[in-house]
Formats: structure tokens, sequence, C-alpha cells
């Protein structure tokens, strides 16, 4: 217990020299983050666990138990001396601002990462907002500030060294003298946590009026939304922050931000889009074949893009963990979308009179099985693979189809094999209609600069 105390007074004395001169909010922060992120302490259940149980490397946590929306290990910042790096060309203000917000991100996040694996866990904080709502506010805050080191003739882009933990690269953290990096870091973050609320909401629950776990209408509608926020972020990065970053640097950029990853998790959360809007369709006794045939062959488009993007990264970088798992759920929901494509597109080709339209259409369903077949083995594949998981009970259009189409496409066969000679039903499938892909992501704008830049301007000119 002593020696304890002493290693805390010890940490605060050789710290307290660099906070003198911040406000007591910054103080308060700063020593917190060194004490919990220390190396030299015990494990406080304050840090993010590592593979040698030190305190602020990457977690590898083995199970991440129900998974409707596979979330990518959160990358995580670790805590970057602003002072030393900006003191001389930034105000006081400005700089316990810039500090005190990137302190509190480490520190929340320190706590709340565990649960985004734990999505049963989460729980709301005080005052009856959601800490998924705290942390983005935050980090919109931060970001306000954080643009004034980017803005048009900045000579700060490249004074402060930021870290961050990965996850998906195997090199346990990054670290880059960029600002546009830290933008991009952030963007992500916010994507990823967007991810992590729309898994939890989708997570099948008790309800008052049934038996069944389900999930509410409202859940579905809200992470719809929340899905096209994610999106927005995460196009935002692409087109108007990795441009920004030199080609030279872009090439240091852990997998977790490369760009194909990114483009991979931008199509990813529109197809969960379409993929919830295909089940409300299905609920829907006015939506006809027509348009849950268009909202499948949408969402296929949706998830090869995904898989397109991720794949040739998975040839060079990824090994196993968070990165092979990533690239494991969007085979496995590439597969399921094709199965429901082709089932659909199997029901209206059968709806033709002639003897041609049947035999596609018989090929069409007996696409659709195989492709099922193939999605389970992958989900399987997916599961298995660590950090290990579990699909919650089948619910909604995966539930719906699961049940209908192994049932329709031994019907459809027995039935037009009888009619027609089997040699003339066709081998292959028929191609699937080509369809405008509908949804967007929601353009996401930067927050306004802090006004403290504005101050900084002033300050300048009359020095």
């Amino acid at each position: 217990m002593h020696l304890l105390v002493f290693r805390i007074a010890c940490l605060f004395w050789g710290f307290l020299n660099f906070i003198a001169h911040c406000s007591f909010e910054w103080k308060l922060f700063a020593f917190l983050e060194t004490f919990c992120l220390s190396e030299n302490l015990p494990d406080m259940g304050c840090c993010v666990s590592a593979p040698k149980d030190a305190c602020g490397n990457r977690r590898r946590p083995t199970n991440i138990g129900e998974v409707a929306v596979f979330v990518p290990g959160l990358r995580v910042p670790k805590s970057v001396d602003f002072s030393q790096a900006l003191s001389d060309n930034l105000s006081k203000n400005l700089l316990e601002r810039l500090s005190s917000l990137r302190m509190r991100i480490v520190i929340m996040l320190a706590k709340e990462a565990p649960k985004a694996t734990r999505p049963r866990q989460k729980t709301n904080v005080k005052h009856g907002g959601s800490s998924f709502a705290e942390i983005l506010q935050l980090l919109e805050d931060y970001l306000s500030v954080l643009l004034g080191l980017v803005r048009e003739g900045s000579q700060l882009k490249e004074k402060v060294q930021f870290v961050w933990i990965n996850q998906e690269d195997n090199a346990e953290e990054t670290v880059m003298a960029n600002a546009w990096y830290e933008v991009l870091s952030v963007l992500h973050l916010m994507a990823m946590l967007c991810l992590s609320e729309a898994n939890s909401m989708l997570l099948p629950k008790a309800a008052s009026d049934s038996y069944q776990p389900k999930v509410s209408e409202e859940s579905k509608r809200t992470s719809v939304d929340i899905f096209l926020k994610a999106a927005g972020y995460l196009d935002c990065a692409i087109q108007h922050v990795l441009p920004q970053i030199p080609h030279t640097v872009r090439r240091d950029l852990p997998v977790d931000l490369a760009e194909g990853v990114l483009r991979a998790l931008c199509m990813q959360a529109l197809g969960q889009c379409v993929d919830i809007q295909l089940g409300m369709a299905i609920d829907s006794p006015k939506a006809t074949l027509a348009v849950k045939r268009r909202l499948a062959c949408e969402m296929v488009k949706y998830w090869h893009q995904a898989l397109e993007n991720i794949t040739p990264l998975s040839l060079v970088s990824f090994s196993d963990g968070w990165a092979e798992k990533h690239r494991l759920f969007v085979k496995w929901k590439y597969l399921e979308a094709k199965a429901a494509a082709y089932y659909y597109h199997g029901l209206i080709l059968d709806e033709g009179n002639t003897e041609k339209y049947h035999s596609m259409a018989v090929a069409a369903l007996q696409a659709a099985d195989e492709f099922l077949k193939d999605s389970k083995k992958a989900s399987e594949s997916f599961n298995t693979t660590l950090p290990t998981s579990r699909i919650p009970p089948l619910l909604g259009s995966t539930q719906y189809l699961c049940e209908k189409i192994p049932k329709d496409a031994s019907s459809k066969v027995r039935i037009n094999r009888d009619l027609y000679n089997p040699e003339r039903i066709l081998e292959t499938a028929p191609a699937l209609p080509d369809f405008a892909l509908a949804l967007k992501p929601d353009e996401y704008h930067f927050p306004p600069l802090d006004p403290l830049w504005n101050l900084e301007a002033i300050d300048l000119l009359k020095t």
C-alpha cells in the first residue's frame, strides 16, 4: 500500500510541471490519465487491457457475444502532450481546451470501449443521456478545436505526434505527426460508435407483450438513421480527409484506416440499412414482390462493393483476429443477400407463362437455396473466428428467408420437373436485374471552428 502511494506521488510530482499552468479540470484529467495508463501500476479497471495486460495497449477479447452488426475493434487514442508541441504557438485557453477535450475522450473510451464489444452490458449515463450520444458530442466538440490545426495556411499540421491504438493492424499502435490523421481517426471512431449503437439496438430484447425476444419497429427505424450517419462519417473521411494526407504518409496508415476498409465499412452500413428495409417490406402486406426483389438486389450490390474493397487488403494485410473476422462478416452478408435476391427473382420469373420462364425460375430458386447454404457456412466461420461470437435468434428477413427458400425451392423444382423435361431446366442461374442504388450516406459537415480560434487571431493581431 505504501509503495502504491509512493508511486502515485512520484507520478503526480513529475507530471505537475507539465500541467502547472492549466485549469483545475485539465489537471484532474491529466492526473487520472497518467495514473490509469502508466505501465508501472497495476490494472485498476480504467484502461484498455492488452495481450500482456499492459495498460494502454489494444484490447483482445476472446468472445464478443451476439452480433447483429459487426464492429471492428474500436481504435482508441492515447494521451498526447499538446503543451510541449504547441505552447509557443497557441494561447493558454486554446491549449487547455484542446488538451482537456482529448483527455476526456481518452478516459471515457477507456471505460466505454469494452462495453462496445459486450452490447448487452451497455448502460445509460446519468441525466438520462446515452453514453453513445455523449461521446459523439464530445468528439464533435474536439473536432471543432482540432480543425484549427489544419485550416488553410496553418503551420501547425505536423507539430503534434498523435497516438492511436490499432485493432485490425498488426502494429499495436500508430504514431503520426499529422493533424489530418487525427481528424481521420476521429471520424472513423464516430462511425464505429454508430455501428456499435446499431448493433445494440438490433439485438432482440424481451418485450412485455410477448414471450419471444424481438426488435421493436422504433429500434429498426432508428438504426437506419444511425447507419446512414455512420456512412456519412466514412464518406466524409474518404472524400475530404484522405486526399489531404500526402501519399507518403497514407502508405503508413494502419489497416483500420486504409481506404479499402473505410469504403467497405461505408457499404456495410448502407447494406445493413437495406437489410432492415427488406425486413419491413416482408412484414408489410402492401409491399409487392417487385419491391422486395429490388431491395434484395440493391443489398447484393452494397455488400458486393464492400467485399471488393476489403478482399484485396485481406490478401496482403489480414492475418487473424478483428481484420479476418471483418472480412468473413462481409462475405457472409453478401452470400445472404444473394440468396434473398435470387429467391425473389425466382418468384417473379415463375409468374411467367412460358416454359422458359419456369425453368429460369427453378434455376434462380436453386441458386437461392445454394447461396443460403453457403451463407450459413460463412456465418459459422465468422462466429468461430477469434474473437468468437454468436448470431442472435433469427428474426425479420433472415428468419423468413431461412424458412421459405428451402421449402419453395424444393417445391418449385419438383413441380416443374414433373411438367418439363429435366434437361430443359437451366443449370445456371439467370442474371439478377441491375437496379440503381437508392440509398446514399447522410452528408456530414464538419462543425464550425471553435470561437477560441477567432480570439487567437485577434490576440495575434494585437501583438
